[in-house]
């Protein structure tokens, strides 16, 4: 029963769940792969850093290549983040046969497909559960689980930060300035918080998610993001109103092998499963032409539940190695890459437009729509006392991308319309 060493870059918040998990739950993972787990080398910035975990001092380097170089070390897990440097290290520890589980989204959006390559040119396996929704084993499942099955639609939010920001603003009537300052208070958001209320983040795990879902190469330069900085309370009121929700939403479909990614502010209708995902928590909804719709619902971050997610990655390639089947999965990506154009990229959509209050306004609004080969739903003008003209609120049937372009550029030049406050993508 020879000892699997691990090698650990990082020792933050998910590398001191790492730790805890391998070392508390010893006999659970020698049952599971007979044979120890143990981590034996652990990269951290600084070595005098008093820790709220006990590690033995020797185990401890401020150098990765004393990691990468190790020939004891069989496994490396990667949670210390960033992407030049890592690349530069997974690359060469996967030349020397180590195998990888690394939780870095942003490396294996922007390099995953370079990073798989070469796992499997030297028979070495390269896992990444945790790269997406922390706890939810959605990785696994969309490689596995729907191995049989034809994923058409994958949407979810993936992005906690996010999600508690529009809860609040929902729930208590907040307004945005004031949620990200407490969410940045709190620790859920970065001093810097555009990755994630810019909607980059989540482009980064829909990349891979579409990746593996669709089974071609995905960049994160085919995903139209944005992001929930301009939501308004105003908007959020009306949504309510209406019997919607306003979310952050990763949205993937595949139609006749074209495919569209894009992450937005999104309308979700409240009877809808996602719309009632609140605060940090993380859900992705798999539509498959097979099983239909499914749901995978739990935290997306923190240091057990990630790190739950990179030792049950651990254990699989301990299984595979007991196997000798490592570097043996399936090329996810053999598929040609087909993308929507904005005439193929279809749904129902909300628009709040300000509008002259005078006769013949509304009909000039529909004859726009009209020309512009966009279905109306619903008209509502609701009372605005203390303001100038007029507000009308616009539900759409489904349109094209396209049509909603040249109704917005048509808007833009029609002097009845004063300005066009909002537009969401309407679901559900």
């Amino acid at each position: 029963m020879k000892t699997v060493k691990v090698g650990l870059f990082g020792l933050g918040t998910v590398g001191t769940g790492v730790v805890r998990i391998v070392e508390g739950h010893h006999d659970d993972l020698l049952s599971q792969v007979g044979s120890p787990i143990s981590i034996h080398k652990i990269l951290v910035k600084d070595r005098s850093k008093a820790r709220n975990v006990s590690i033995d001092p020797s185990k401890l380097t401020e150098d990765p290549w004393d990691i990468v170089s190790d020939p004891d070390i069989d496994v490396i897990v990667e949670v210390m983040g960033g992407v030049g440097q890592t690349k530069e290290l997974i690359l060469e520890a996967l030349e020397r046969g180590k195998h990888i589980v690394t939780a870095n989204k942003d490396l294996m959006a922007l390099h995953g497909p370079e990073l798989l390559a070469k796992a499997h040119e030297k028979g070495c396996d390269i896992l990444y559960e945790a790269s997406v929704a922390g706890g939810i084993p959605i990785i696994r499942t969309l490689i596995e689980g729907f191995s049989s099955d034809r994923i058409t639609k994958i949407m979810g939010i993936v992005n906690g930060t996010t999600n508690y920001i529009l809860t609040k603003m929902s729930q208590e009537g907040a307004a945005y300035a004031d949620v990200l300052r407490e969410a940045q208070e709190l620790g859920y958001a970065e001093a810097d918080p555009t990755s994630d209320v810019e909607g980059l983040d989540a482009a980064r795990k829909m990349t891979i998610l579409a990746t593996l879902g669709f089974r071609a190469t995905v960049e994160l330069g085919d995903v139209d993001v944005k992001g929930i900085s301009s939501v308004s309370q105003e908007d959020i009121r009306y949504a309510k109103r209406l019997g919607y929700e306003v979310k952050l939403l990763g949205i993937a479909e595949r139609q006749d092998d074209y495919i569209s990614v894009s992450v937005q502010p999104t309308f979700v209708k409240a009877s809808h499963p996602i719309a009632s995902v609140n605060g940090v928590f993380n859900a992705v909804y798999v539509h498959g032409e097979a099983v239909g719709e499914t749901m995978f619902y739990g935290p997306g971050a923190g240091e057990l539940p990630t790190a739950t997610s990179i030792v049950a990655d651990l254990v699989a390639v301990v299984k595979n190695m007991k196997l000798g089947v490592n570097g043996r999965q399936a090329n996810i990506s053999y598929k040609e890459k087909k993308l929507k154009s904005d005439r193929q990229i279809a749904s129902k959509y909300f628009m709040l437009l300000n509008v002259e209050d005078r006769a013949g306004v509304l009909m000039q609004i529909a004859q726009v729509f009209s020309e512009c080969d966009v279905s109306i739903e619903s008209v509502m003008q609701p009372p605005t006392p203390d303001r100038k003209g007029a507000e009308l609120i616009i539900i759409t049937h489904e349109a094209s991308k396209e049509s909603m372009n040249l109704v917005l550029k048509a808007f833009g030049e029609l002097s009845a319309v004063r300005t066009v406050k909002s537009v969401y993508r309407v679901e559900g």
